[in-house]
C-alpha cells in the first residue's frame, strides 16, 4: 500500500544542502563554505522531489502522522546531492592500452588518431561486438558510477560511425535507461570522427540523410530515446560547415546540441554553437573548450 510520501532518509548524521539562498549553483570561493544541516532528516515525496529538510526531530514531529513507502535510518552517514556526470563514452569494446607506448614516445592525440588509432581503433571492435557484450559493460561501468554517487550521467554512442552500430550502441543505451536505477540522458554522436574512406562532407551527408531520419522514426515508435546530438568539431575531423549542417539538422528534429569544440584547437566552434543556440532556452553548454580560453579569451569579452 502506498504511503503518503515515498521516502524518509532519518536521523542523518550530515545532510549537504550545497545551497540555503536560493542560488542555482556554487562557483569559486562560494564553493568553500557548503550547507551542511547536523543531525538531520530528509523526505521525499510520491512524485520524487524532496518535501522537506530539516533538524531530525523537527521532521519527525512534523510528518508525525504521516507514512512513508520507506523510512531508512541514517545515524553516522552524511547524505549528499547525486553528481551528475555531463560528458561520457561509456558503450565500447576492445581497449588501447598499447596507446600508452605512443603516447610515451611524444604521439599526440591526432598523431594517433591519423594512423589510425583512437576513436578509430574502438570503432573497430565495437563493430565486431555484440549487443549483450556491450549492455554487459555498460551495466559494470554504470554500476561502478553509481556506487561513487552518480545519479545522472550522459551516454553518447559515437563508436560506430555507421548507422548500424551507431543504432546498437542507442539501444544498448535505452536497455540501460529502462532496467538500471540510473537516469541517463541519451546523446547521438555519430559524428565523433570521420569514417574511412569517407570525407566530412560525405559523413555529413550521412548523417542528414540516413541516421537522423532513422533516429527520428526509431524515437517516433518509442524503441529508442535520444536527448542530444554531438559532433567532434575539430582540425582533421568535422570542419566547421559540416559540424553546423549535422547540429542544425538535430536541432530541427528537436535535439538539444552537446559538442566537443576547439578542444585541441581554436576552430570558431563556438561561434557555431551561439548562432545554433542564441534562441533556444536552456541548452547545453558546449563542452571542451580549453583551447578557447587559452588562445581566444577575448571572445568572452566582447
Amino acid at each position: 500500500m502506498a504511503g503518503d510520501h515515498r521516502l524518509l532518509l532519518e536521523n542523518a548524521r550530515q545532510v549537504v544542502l550545497v545551497c540555503t539562498r536560493g542560488e542555482r549553483f556554487l562557483a569559486r570561493d562560494a564553493l568553500r563554505s557548503l550547507a551542511v544541516l547536523e543531525g538531520a532528516s530528509l523526505v521525499v515525496g510520491t512524485d520524487g522531489f524532496i518535501k522537506a529538510i530539516g533538524p531530525a526531530d523537527a521532521i519527525k514531529k512534523q510528518f508525525s502522522e504521516e507514512t512513508f513507502e520507506e523510512r531508512i535510518d541514517c545515524s553516522g552517514k552524511c547524505i549528499l546531492p547525486g553528481l551528475v556526470d555531463a560528458h561520457t563514452h561509456p558503450v565500447w569494446a576492445g581497449d588501447r592500452v598499447h596507446e600508452f607506448a605512443m603516447k610515451l614516445a611524444g604521439a599526440t592525440y591526432m598523431d594517433i588518431h591519423q594512423a589510425g588509432g583512437g576513436i578509430n581503433f574502438t570503432v573497430e571492435r565495437t563493430r565486431q561486438a555484440s549487443e549483450e557484450e556491450l549492455f554487459s559493460s555498460l551495466q559494470q561501468r554504470l554500476q561502478c558510477m553509481m556506487s561513487a554517487g552518480t545519479t545522472l550521467v550522459e551516454c553518447k554512442s559515437g563508436y560506430g560511425l555507421n548507422l548500424e552500430t551507431e543504432l546498437k550502441m542507442l539501444r544498448v543505451i535505452e536497455r540501460a535507461r529502462r532496467e538500471l536505477d540510473i537516469g541517463i540522458s541519451a546523446t547521438y554522436c555519430g559524428a565523433h570522427s570521420v569514417p574511412k574512406g569517407k570525407t566530412a562532407t560525405e559523413a555529413a551527408d550521412d548523417i542528414i540523410n540516413s541516421h537522423l531520419p532513422k533516429l527520428k522514426e526509431l524515437s517516433r515508435n518509442g524503441q529508442i530515446h535520444v536527448d542530444n546530438i554531438d559532433v567532434f568539431c575539430e582540425k582533421g575531423v568535422f570542419d566547421l560547415d559540416s559540424t553546423r549542417r549535422i547540429l542544425q539538422a538535430g536541432k530541427d528534429m528537436g535535439l538539444q546540441i552537446n559538442f566537443h569544440g576547439d578542444e585541441l584547437h581554436p576552430m570558431k566552434a563556438a561561434e557555431v554553437r551561439l548562432t545554433l543556440c542564441c534562441s533556444v532556452v536552456n541548452t547545453h553548454a558546449m563542452e571542451s573548450l580549453r583551447s578557447l580560453f587559452k588562445d581566444r579569451s577575448g571572445l568572452l569579452k566582447r
